[in-house]
């Protein structure tokens, strides 16, 4: 692989760190400005809601050369952090998360397509999935030292620390990330690159996305009082068990990447199936130790195994590498953990246990499932459109 993938894994390390780290500290949050755990999980939403609102950033960076925007989405990306960390209040707060987030969706959206640049087709799927493999990575490391970090300092002292890895990934772009890179993200007109998004396939390919993997952070989001009030395990356990997490992401990305090149749709269909059993699952194993940290690994390894597919998916039915079209889809993973995110909390705020936000995810994204297949139906009614079995 190009050295020019490790600078994008190491930014995508960065940027995963800070996506997550809120998790593991929500307690700390909602203790320090008095609001209740279920309103702490809005700093997840806006992260989220931010992720959304990326495209907007792509469509005023289209003609921006891709090396160039990359380096400055670092740099936007670290001073978020910055802010994350010396915010007076929960408003800034949820305000520095949000900007921060719209940098991270523009990043992937271009990282995915210059990734994809960088090898032949054939291996297209595992140059993706190793840029997130940085973000798989962030949970194994990132996550339970930022969590660490913020026990041991406090929750700004977390943002210190992400702001620091983001200067790192930054440095890493600047020295790895070759000129060559330097052609337009865009490469063609504004009125084509839109023009994609007439597709029916797409949308329900990137609804799909948001449905699909939303359903996942109906859950997550809410995993650290969940593991402590449901499961029994201390404060302190949380920094393992969320690093048993990011090993099942990382194991998921990594597989799923080689199977996403070899059957596509299939492993995405599988894929979204284990996920919304894994949910369902957890519901009951959350309550027994060694059960809650298997299915921990479970709920990693198919929830963070759907990056890499549902991407190269998306790109497929857009017929071309679009960096517009990838920012899209990072943009509705942005969504999904939206809505995902709300509806764990809107489970909550009813009355609702913690351990009822993992079947209202695993009906979330038994959705999803559901709006996949229909967009592989519409694509099987085209000529050269991708089928079941390809």
């Amino acid at each position: 692989m190009p050295p020019a993938l490790l600078a994008l894994a190491l930014s995508a390390f960065a940027i995963g760190t800070t996506e997550f780290v809120t998790n593991g500290l929500l307690t700390a949050l909602a203790a320090d400005f008095d609001v209740t755990v279920a309103r702490a999980g809005l700093v997840t939403t806006a992260y989220a809601v931010g992720q959304a609102c990326g495209p907007v950033l792509a469509l005023l960076t289209l003609r921006m050369r891709s090396r160039r925007l990359l380096v400055l989405l670092m740099l936007l990306f670290t001073a978020g952090n910055l802010a994350s960390a010396l915010a007076p209040g929960f408003g800034p707060l949820l305000a520095a998360r949000f900007l921060t987030a719209c940098t991270h969706t523009a990043f992937f959206g271009v990282a995915s397509v210059v990734a994809s640049r960088l090898v032949p087709a054939a291996r297209q799927g595992a140059a993706i999935a190793l840029v997130f493999t940085g973000l798989s990575l962030a949970n194994v490391l990132g996550l339970p030292i930022g969590t660490l970090a913020g026990q041991a300092w406090g929750w700004r002292g977390a943002f210190v620390l992400v702001a620091v890895l983001g200067a790192v990934g930054l440095l890493g772009l600047l020295l790895l990330l070759p000129r060559g890179s330097e052609e337009s993200t865009g490469g063609i007109s504004l009125r084509a690159e839109l023009a994609v998004f007439a597709d029916l396939r797409l949308w329900l390919a990137l609804a799909a996305t948001a449905i699909g993997f939303g359903g996942l952070f109906a859950s997550f989001t809410f995993v650290q009082p969940m593991l402590t009030e449901v499961t029994g395990f201390g404060t302190g356990d949380v920094v393992w068990l969320l690093a048993v997490y990011g090993a099942g992401l990382v194991a998921g990305n990594w597989t799923a990447g080689r199977a996403a090149d070899r059957a596509l749709v299939p492993t995405t269909a599988a894929l979204l199936a284990a996920l919304t059993l894994s949910l369902a699952l957890f519901s009951a194993t959350v309550h027994h130790r060694g059960a809650a940290v298997a299915t921990l690994f479970l709920l990693g390894f198919c929830g963070f195994g759907l990056l890499t597919p549902t991407q190269a998916y998306v790109l497929r039915v857009a017929g071309r590498e679009s960096a517009l079209v990838g920012t899209a889809n990072t943009a509705a993973f942005g969504a999904g953990i939206t809505l995902g995110s709300l509806l764990g909390a809107a489970v909550i705020s009813h009355g609702g246990p913690y351990s009822a936000t993992n079947l209202a995810g695993a009906a979330m994204t038994a959705l999803g499932l559901l709006v996949f297949g229909l967009s592989v139906a519409a694509g099987r009614r085209r000529a050269g459109s991708p089928a079941w079995s390809s």
